[in-house]
């Protein structure tokens, strides 16, 4: 291997659009135990068949969001139109040509993942995210159990290679138990949880760790489903003239800390003991700032908080929460303050962040920065303990 793979840290040369790319898969002489996984923390999916509409009783087929293609990439709009930004769709352009982009040719994803080396990917959506803030909750509600159903039936085809992120009601409790336990009912593994949950019945903005939301802890927590958050649900707040996308992609690396707050001084972790997060593409090197500032605020506003916590900062990461990365050499750097049984190596398939095309590289640099043996967890074990896949 050359000396640029030894020190990857973002991708070489300049690798263009996906859709330009050409993968090659790992060499044997990587070094990881025979009978290694490979396994794809954090990959995406498009939908390229109008499921919501096709599958909406007839009397509601009139609500139903619609999958259509606009300039290249497939979003979802009403009345011919993308509810999208338009720097959202010039994104998709970029990556849905990519042979395997979208469910509904299996054999072409597989094939994908094939030509870098590896077995099994956890795939997240790609535009349905516009559904989160679908205003209307019936529709919402209903286009994600058909979302399930669509991802169950292509987890199936996959023969169990392609693990399709599921998506529930999180607004009500009664919701939260029916949805939950049909996605686990269905196969799925686990699910999208929104950074952004937006507000309740009242118009009032919802807060997680709220006494109100109890009840929906409450059911993930009893289902034993891991939660998955992930960054890129919303736009930016301001406007920008140049390089919208990459401003907009600094933005959204650096969007878990309200959330994970949350689970920490909100005291959701105290309350729901049997709670397991995920937050996926954010890299890793954000955990130990975050935990550093947790354990300073803790010990700086102990004497203003209204609720004690039992436990230090660090506790609750330890023992409930794991994060997935494409390439990030200064996370693997702070691994000890990490763990390496919580992080997750992830090639992001097939978005332009994504190592397609060099994740073979950034493989390498995973094994040389901690050894064959804890890479074998990293790039396939640690994800599969956290979906429950073990054994």
């Amino acid at each position: 291997m050359t000396a640029t793979s030894r020190t990857l840290s973002y991708p070489p040369g300049g690798l263009g659009a996906p859709k330009d790319r050409r993968p090659v898969p790992p060499p044997d002489a990587l070094g990881l135990p025979e009978g290694t996984e490979i396994f794809s923390a954090d990959d995406h999916i498009s939908l390229a068949e109008d499921i919501f509409y096709e599958r909406f009783p007839a009397g509601m087929k009139d609500r139903a969001p619609r999958v259509m293609n606009v300039d290249g990439g497939w979003v979802i709009g009403m009345e011919g139109k993308s509810i999208l930004v338009p720097e959202f769709v010039e994104v998709l352009t970029q990556y849905d040509p990519v042979p395997g982009s979208h469910t509904g040719d299996v054999d072409a994803r597989l094939a994908a993942l094939d030509s870098e080396g590896v077995s099994k990917e956890l795939a997240f959506p790609n535009s349905v995210l516009a559904l989160f803030g679908w205003p209307d909750r019936e529709v919402r509600e209903l286009c994600f159990r058909i979302y399930n159903e669509h991802m169950a039936e292509v987890q199936e085809r996959s023969n169990n290679r392609i693990f399709g992120v599921g998506l529930i009601n999180w607004w009500d409790a009664e919701g939260t138990r029916r949805t939950v336990e049909e996605l686990k009912g269905l196969g799925l593994k686990t699910f999208l949880m929104p950074l952004s949950p937006g507000k309740d019945l009242e118009k009032r903005p919802i807060d997680y760790a709220s006494p109100a939301m109890d009840g929906v802890w409450e059911a993930i927590e009893e289902a034993q489903v891991p939660i998955a958050h992930h960054i890129g649900e919303s736009p930016p707040a301001t406007p920008n003239q140049f390089n919208a996308v990459s401003i907009g992609m600094l933005q959204s690396v650096a969007s878990f800390r309200d959330v994970f707050g949350k689970y920490l001084f909100g005291g959701i972790l105290d309350r729901h003991p049997g709670l397991r997060i995920g937050w996926f593409e954010g890299g890793i090197n954000w955990v130990p700032s975050a935990l550093q500032d947790a354990e300073h605020i803790a010990a700086s506003f102990q004497h203003l908080n209204n609720l004690t916590l039992e436990h230090e900062p660090t506790y609750y990461w330890d023992n409930h929460m794991c994060a997935s990365f494409m390439v990030d050499r200064l996370g693997l750097a702070l691994l000890a303050r990490i763990g390496v049984d919580r992080v997750m190596w992830s090639t992001d398939f097939p978005h332009n962040e994504s190592t397609y095309g060099y994740s073979d590289r950034s493989l390498a640099v995973v094994v040389d920065a901690v050894g064959p043996e804890a890479a074998a967890a990293i790039v396939g074990g640690n994800v599969k303990r956290f979906l429950g896949l073990e054994g």
